[in-house]
């Protein structure tokens, strides 16, 4: 169980950051929001491709690991597009 909770904190920060660097233009998010957003993107990949049947496979599991990435992206979209990663004024910190 603690295993399993390290690998998704380690893994989230990797999906978390591969996310901020594949999504065009600057995103004004902490590295603790990257963070919460790739765990959060890595334990979804990992429901999903398990309900799927993609998780059972010999080796490194690609296509989970792919659609951790993609759901990462989308959370990076959607955080920065909701303004989370604002400032308390609204505007956009520099």
């Amino acid at each position: 169980m603690i295993g399993a909770i390290v690998s998704a904190i380690v893994i989230g920060a990797i999906v978390g950051a591969l996310a901020r660097l594949l999504v065009p233009g600057r995103q004004n998010m902490s590295i603790g929001l990257t963070l919460i957003v790739g765990i959060v993107a890595a334990l979804i990949g990992t429901l999903i491709a398990h309900a799927v049947g993609w998780a059972d496979t010999r080796g490194i599991d690609w296509i989970e690991h792919i659609l951790q990435l993609a759901l990462a992206v989308i959370g990076v979209l959607l955080v920065t597009r909701m303004g989370m990663g604002r400032g308390r004024t609204g505007r956009t910190q520099v």
